[in-house]
């Protein structure tokens, strides 16, 4: 198939760091439940709203397309408000900006990662537990999961669950796997939410798949648009310019220049120095 553009790519940014004219003080103006993305056609912010509908976010580009770069800014803008972290990293050096910030959990080994990932889930039925009594979570910190490399972690999960599974009556999904797509189901109300990498080619089902309302999409291929957002149609044409990406939202495509925070620049903004 043939791609073609489905949104006007003109009065874009060519490029948009932190120190760009009026993006630090466009950042410090958005309320807490705003992330900013970037900008698209004439300027307008790209934003993800973590209190309407689902907040969770996916990220997917080709190597080399800012996939990380786009979590790292996402990231510091929520630990900038407050927000704790739970870095989940097999890569092992995707965020190294965040691993000595006092909110930021950061993880690496596959069954620490997995004892991770199931502790969530108790955190995410602690929480739920506290609406019950007190009728919203509104004085609890938000938490976001940043999910780096996402298939292979979640591939090399349920293999590690097969080898350690020792009795008859033990899930045959991975625990951890099941946190996760419990937290995509629930986590709004909660004040949780998942910003992942990757091309959801895992264990996920195809109903936690659908609790990205945010996907920005790189360097990806026709096959990969049309899996990831197959309700907005034709495929857009692939940028190589940095920073430039497509942010599907519902049925609305944003060429978007997101903001590409350095590691200091996130490190400082996360932790309200900059």
């Amino acid at each position: 198939m043939t791609q073609k553009n489905t949104a006007p790519t003109t009065n874009i940014p060519d490029l948009l760091g932190l120190s760009a004219p009026g993006v630090r003080e466009q950042m410090e103006a958005l309320p807490s439940s705003l992330v900013l993305i970037g900008l698209t056609t004439g300027g307008e912010p790209v934003c993800v709203d973590l209190d309407a509908g689902s907040p969770h976010v996916l990220v997917c580009s080709a190597t080399g397309g800012g996939t990380t770069t786009i979590l790292r800014t996402l990231t510091a803008q929520l630990l900038h408000h407050g927000a704790h972290a739970l870095v989940l990293d097999l890569k092992r050096v995707s965020h190294r900006w965040a691993k000595d910030l006092p909110t930021v959990t950061y993880r690496t080994d596959i069954v620490d990662i997995h004892d991770a990932l199931v502790g969530l889930r108790a955190e995410l039925q602690h929480r739920i537990n506290h609406i019950d009594q007190h009728g919203d979570a509104d004085d609890l910190p938000r938490l976001t999961v940043v999910f780096e490399v996402s298939d292979i972690t979640l591939r090399n999960l349920a293999g590690y669950w097969d080898t350690v599974r020792e009795e008859k009556d033990d899930p045959k999904t991975s625990p951890a796997v099941t946190a996760l797509e419990e937290l995509l189901f629930e986590g709004r109300q909660a004040r949780m939410y998942v910003f992942l990498a990757g091309h959801l080619n895992s264990p996920l089902g195809p109903e936690a798949r659908e609790q990205f309302s945010t996907v920005v999409l790189g360097r990806v291929t026709t096959r990969t648009w049309d899996r990831l957002a197959p309700q907005v149609g034709t495929a857009a044409e692939k940028s190589t310019h940095p920073g430039r990406a497509y942010v599907v939202q519902g049925l609305t495509v944003h060429p978007t220049q997101v903001v590409l925070m350095t590691d200091a620049e996130a490190a400082a903004w996360a932790a309200d120095s900059f």
